[in-house]
Parts: C-alpha cells; structure tokens; sequence
C-alpha cells in the first residue's frame, strides 16, 4: 500500500495536490502527486514502503480542505471474466475490513461505471464475507474502498472512520426539504454535518438559539436555522419567503450584511454572500474577533487562479485577528459536495479573549 487515493470536486485536482504535497514536506514524508485535470481524483504516491499510511495517520482528514475522501491502498489489472478473485487476492494483504463501499470517480464517465459496480456489488460482498475479509461485526475495522477507474482498472483501499469522510465518496446523500426556498440550504446542513459531531447537534443547535444569517434572501441557509428552532435575523435588502416570515422566529433587516452589526452576542452567525473571498474572510475575523458571535458558518467564492493559496490567505487573516483578540478557536475549511466555486469556513471561539466593543 503505497498510494493514497483522494476525491475531490472535478477542477479541483491541482488544489488538491498542492495541498498534499505541502502537508507531505511538514510531515517529513516523501511523495508526489498525480492529477489530471477534471478527473475528480488525486493519486499520492509514497515510494518507500509503508509511509503511504504512516501520512494517512499523521494527517487529520478533517483538515484537508479539496479531497472529499481517501483511501490507502494500490492497483490491480483485473480481467473482465474475473474481477472478483483479483479482488479478493489483493484484500489478503491488507487489513480485515468492516464494510465494503464500491466507488467510481464523481464525473460523468464514473457514472457509467454504476451498472457495472451494482453487477458485482453482492457477489463481491458475498466473497469477502465468506473469505472473511469483511467482517460486519468488527465495527473498529476499516473500511474497504473498491475504486473502479474502469472495468479492468482497479484501486483496493482502506480507511479508518475516526479520519476520513463517513461516506463513499465522501459524498452525503441529502435531499432538498420540500418547502426549503432554494437549494442552497444544503450547503448550511452538510456543513454541520462536516464541522459537527452528530451527538453535538443538540447542545450547539438547540432550540432558542441566536443567529444572524448574513445575504440571507431568500432564505435558504435561514430555513435550517428556522428548521432547528433558532430565532434568526435575516440580513439582506432582497426579499425573503414568506413562509419564513410566516413562521414568527425571523426579524428581517433591509441592509448589507458586511455593515451590519449585531446588537448583542448571538450563537450563530451564517453567511453565503458572493463577494471576494478576502472581503468574506475580513467580515469573519471581524465577527469572531469582537465575539459578535460564538459559532459561524461563511463561504470563500473562489477566484479562478490560486485558489489553494486564496483560501490559506483568508485562513491566515482569521488567525491573526483571533490572536490579537487573545481569543482561542478552532477553525476549520473544507470544500463541501454541494459547494461549487468555493469553500465553506467554520469557527468556534472555545476561550474568550478581550473583545472589541459592537
């Protein structure tokens, strides 16, 4: 197992791979990447023999900002009248699994591998649970990532559930709710689903809760907040639905949500306002800063070129406002399934410092 394999959105390859090969250097670990463009896929490969895993758990997979999910493992060539005992040969080497997820690269030629990995999907599963590679019952064993480039190309891959994404692909299966104003409000829910322990939800989404959402027309990042209970200003000068307004728990303020400012502390501030990343990170530090909020949720719209080295820029400019505040927080980044053209940022102030007056 001497290469890790990374999803990611598709154009985001070379993002991903100048993040790895940073992350690789600091760890002291020797490898490179292969990305081609528009393929939704990363390869690292680790030529000396076992530091392909050893980066894997040196490396905090909720850090990573592009990939999606990994997987540690190599190659097979697999003929087409049988793929499975290839399989099977390879799982021998590796570590006793948990589960099995079949995957395909999230771009129109891996969907057409999904007949294909249905077809083989239980005979597959059957092998391996006779073989006893797989192993249901063993719920702190790895998961087996079966990756199909093609019908005859193969990646044979672990992850462990404590660091990595806790679905295939790294990909949630979410549905727009019904009576959501617009399909934005996916991005709000799988944040939480990325930055927050599910057996958090209750005490850091809770019922009664504050919040500011900031661009909030026509309210579809206001409809989880809403959905959880919270009382929320919606801050834009557009118009919001009326079925939230109808609800009793939105105070809709006509302004600009970079010039807004709250009159008390709330628990959440969100934001998904389109404007360069650097003037979204500024609008973060300063509501982090002067603990305007104690939780916030913003997106970073990406510039075409130097993304990778955009979003480490507004990382830095948070940081450095939340150290000259003295306030201690954790902050994480990460490109999302439902994010397009950028990243979604989370911040949590855990030790208060010496706030600024509103």
């Amino acid at each position: 197992m001497q290469e890790l394999l990374l999803h990611c959105r598709a154009g985001f390859e070379g993002e991903v791979a100048a993040e790895m090969q940073d992350i690789a250097a600091m760890q002291g670990i020797a490898g490179y990447a292969i990305a081609s463009a528009n393929t939704a896929l990363v390869r690292f490969v680790c030529p000396a023999e076992g530091d392909a895993e050893l980066l894997m758990r040196q490396i905090d997979f909720s850090q990573l900002i592009f990939a999606r999910q990994w997987a540690v493992g190599s190659w097979l060539d697999v003929p087409p009248g049988d793929r499975i005992s290839p399989i099977i040969t390879a799982c021998s080497k590796g570590p006793i699994a948990s589960t099995l997820w079949l995957e395909t690269a999230d771009t129109n030629d891996g969907k057409a591998m999904a007949a294909l990995t249905k077809k083989l999907g239980r005979p597959l599963e059957t092998a391996l649970t006779k073989t006893r590679f797989v192993r249901p019952a063993k719920s702190d064993a790895p998961r087996l990532h079966v990756f199909f480039e093609s019908g005859e190309r193969i990646f044979v891959g672990w992850s462990w559930a404590d660091n990595a994404a806790p679905w295939p692909m790294g990909i949630p299966r979410l549905k727009v709710p019904r009576d959501a104003p617009s399909r934005s409000t996916l991005k709000l829910e799988e944040a939480w689903h990325h930055f927050i322990p599910r057996d958090e939800w209750d005490a850091r989404l809770a019922p009664g809760m504050t919040a500011v959402d900031l661009g909030a027309a026509p309210g579809g990042w206001t409809w989880q907040l809403v959905n959880r209970h919270m009382k929320v200003t919606a801050v834009d000068n557009g118009p919001m639905a009326r079925s939230l307004m109808d609800s009793g728990q939105v105070e809709h303020v006509e302004a600009d949500g970079y010039l807004f400012k709250p009159k008390k502390q709330v628990n959440w501030m969100v934001c998904d306002i389109v404007d360069k990343p650097a003037r979204s990170s500024a609008l973060l530090a300063r509501w982090v800063s002067r603990g305007w909020c104690r939780e916030a949720i913003i997106n970073f719209k990406l510039p075409m070129k130097q993304r990778y080295q955009e979003v480490l820029s507004c990382l830095e400019h948070v940081q450095s406002a939340l150290d000259e505040a003295d306030i201690t927080a954790s902050i994480a980044c990460k490109q999302l399934y439902t994010d397009r053209e950028e990243v979604t940022c989370h911040v949590r102030i855990l030790r208060a410092g010496s706030y600024r007056a509103a």
